[in-house]
């Protein structure tokens, strides 16, 4: 089904589309891991395996799957269930405030897939490439690419977590595995001074809301990533341009 759909495609997206396939590949183990730990976490509490298949499926954001599988094992009303998965994946709006003006042109329908498509690593990835906000040859399919090798990777190995769960020890740690894959992509990001800040205060954030109800660390931690990256723009532009004055007044 994807080499017809593939070869539906012009040489350009076909190429990107690879390239997509390609730069994404290095999170592969990380994503395989998360899926798999995401998985076995589901098939070992309260959801039947046919749940689990649906929510895989349906969902496909490990993180607030993770976090509702507590609540959902302590019956809680379904309210304090959908807060918490609606707290862990509020960093999806700032993604998608990021993807508007790329594929802003689209159909609604094909904005939604992107929506539904659209990841962490995808998102990091793809801001890292550059990409004109303008019509760009390849952009959509790069996207693509991307986002075909993580839903099958993430699908395969939640699904193999879920049916072979009681083959897989607790004490693999295979959820820290994961993380560390990722580390040296997020690192890979960091291109500048104000996203450097960003991401220690971040870190700092989360770790202080830690216990904080509803998974609402992740959030905290997101808003003010943002507000201290905005203001070390603002403070590291005010510098450079009082050293630009500094200069043009010592060369009269």
């Amino acid at each position: 089904m994807l080499a017809r759909l593939t070869a539906q495609l012009t040489e350009e997206d076909r190429r990107a589309l690879q390239q997509g396939m390609r730069d994404y590949s290095p999170t592969l183990m990380a994503i395989l891991s998360w899926g798999l730990v995401t998985g076995i976490a589901m098939s070992k509490s309260v959801l039947t395996v046919p749940q689990a298949l649906g929510m895989s499926v349906l969902v496909y954001a490990g993180s607030s799957q993770l976090a509702v599988l507590p609540l959902l094992a302590a019956h809680l009303p379904i309210w304090t269930i959908l807060l918490t998965a609606a707290m862990v994946n509020t960093r999806f709006v700032i993604f998608s405030a990021g993807l508007a003006p790329h594929f802003a042109g689209l159909p609604l329908w094909r904005r939604l897939l992107i929506g539904y498509f659209n990841g962490d690593v995808i998102y990091l990835l793809f801001q890292k490439k550059g990409f004109a906000t303008s019509h760009v040859p390849g952009k959509e399919a790069y996207f693509w690419g991307m986002a075909i090798a993580s839903w099958l990777s993430w699908q395969v190995s939640s699904i193999v977590g879920i049916l072979l769960a009681s083959l897989f020890p607790d004490n693999w740690g295979l959820a820290l595995a994961g993380t560390l894959a990722l580390i040296p992509i997020m690192v890979s990001a960091i291109a500048t001074r104000s996203t450097l800040v960003a991401v220690c205060i971040a870190g700092v954030v989360a770790l202080l809301a830690f216990d904080l109800p509803y998974r609402l660390a992740l959030p905290l931690a997101v808003l003010t990533a943002i507000a201290a990256g905005s203001v070390a723009d603002l403070l590291i532009e005010r510098a450079d341009l009082r050293r630009i004055r500094q200069r043009a007044g010592d060369s009269r």
